[in-house]
Formats: C-alpha cells, structure tokens, sequence
C-alpha cells in the first residue's frame, strides 16, 4: 500500500475530515475511500454516502494512495480508531473535531446565505435540533460576528424547535444581532490562529513507556504505534521481555 508521509496540504485534510462526518463511529476507513473516491458500489449509494458535498473529491486518485492519505489523517492525530466488536470504526480526536466543527458551521451559514438569497422566508429548522452542543453554540457565535440582522427570522424560527438552553443562546444571539453588538473581532482571531494550528496535526514519534512489570523503561516505535492503532488496542503495559514471559506462562 502506498503510505503518505508528506505533510498533506490543509485542503485535503479538511475535504478528508468532511467526508469522514458522514460515517463517524458507523464505518471504517475503507467506506471512507469510498466516499473520496466516488464510488458507485450499492453500499455507498444505498447509505446515500454520494450526496457528501465531498464525495468523489479524490476520484483521480489510486485507491492506495486514498487510504495512505487516510492513514495518515489517522496517525497525526485527526482520525481515530475504535471498535464495535470485530468492526473498526472511525471516529474524529479532539483535533479533528475542532477542524471539522469549524467547517460544518460555515457550510450550514453559507447555505442561511443561499436561502436569503433565494427569499427563502421560513424554513424547517429541525435539522439543527440534536446536533453537537459545542458546534450548535460556534454557529451562534459566528452569526454574532457576521453582524447580519437578515439572520433572525432564521434564528426565530430555530427558536420555536430547540431545547431549552439553545433557545437562550439564540435569543440572546438575536438580541446582539438587534442591537448591532460591536464584533469580537480577537475571539474570531484566536479561532483562526487555534484552526491553523491544528491542521498542522500531531508528529507521531517514538514513546518510552515504563513496563508494570519490572518497572524498566522501553520503546514503543511509531510502526508498533500504528499497528496497536490499527488493531483497535492500547498502548502495551509489559516491555517486550516481560511480554515474552507472560506468554511463556501460557504455552
């Protein structure tokens, strides 16, 4: 398999991580290349993965150099690994999240946009309802900077949908749209500069790890980080000699 070691460019990443949304702790990696690739198999349409606004972005590609590129998404720390069973499935790290959070947030504004656009007057807000806590009061947050009282009829409507503590935070997102609050202009900045940062992802390097059973120290490589990764298990807990022991005992 061909395996990316190169820094992947931040647009990649993000196509990479909105892709991967539409499957989190419910499909694998190999779905996920799927989706990248723009597969047609009845799997993929059957789970309607080909209406993601990404789907077939890497559809040039070659299948392993999809996969390299989402096994490095894994190992720098903006995929993750978690099992159902036998089943590996993905999930997003807190890095991934913050990334893929902040996107999510401007494609559901950008489409506000469309509608105004459109002179669409009220339309059905359920689809925000039972969404992500953090990623529902972001959006709040960025409709305030937008400074864009044309939002509200939208947010009124949201209003009449939500729970309890949503609804305040619209209201109070409707009252500072009314009263055209001065903009936030250093949160909007240190939001950007902490998205920037984590796109740079996690460098994987080795680790030394104290064994719990002699209590000396040993390495644990990136290849054997990448193999526990991959086999859905934690870090070890014996150095290599202590493990060898143990499974003496057994056999």
């Amino acid at each position: 398999m061909s395996y990316t070691t190169e820094q992947l460019p931040g647009n990649e990443i993000r196509t990479i991580l909105r892709a991967a949304d539409e499957l989190i702790a419910s499909g694998g990696r190999n779905l996920l290349m799927k989706i990248l690739k723009g597969s047609r198999e009845k799997k993929v349409l059957e789970l309607e993965l080909d209406k993601c606004p990404v789907y077939g972005a890497f559809k040039q590609e070659k299948r392993d150099d999809v996969l390299g590129k989402i096994d490095w998404m894994i190992d720098h720390d903006f995929l993750d690994i978690q099992y159902s069973g036998r089943l590996p499935m993905l999930v997003f790290t807190d890095r991934g999240w913050e990334i893929e959070r902040d996107q999510r947030v401007d494609e559901f504004l950008r489409e506000w946009d469309s509608w105004l656009a459109d002179g669409k007057a009220a339309p059905d807000m359920t689809y925000l309802k039972d969404r992500n806590r953090g990623m529902i009061l972001l959006m709040l947050e960025k409709i305030k900077e937008t400074n864009n009282s044309q939002y509200i009829p939208y947010l009124e409507e949201w209003e009449k949908i939500d729970y309890k503590k949503v609804r305040a935070a619209i209201r109070t997102t409707i009252g500072a749209l009314k009263a055209n609050e001065p903009i936030d202009l250093q949160n909007a900045r240190e939001r950007g500069a902490s998205i920037n940062e984590a796109l740079k992802g996690h460098t994987p390097h080795d680790l030394r790890l104290k064994c719990w059973e002699c209590g000396e120290r040993f390495m644990f490589t990136v290849g054997e980080q990448q193999f526990y990764r991959r086999k859905g298990f934690d870090h070890p807990k014996r150095c290599p000699e202590c493990r060898e022991k143990k499974w003496e005992l057994y056999w």
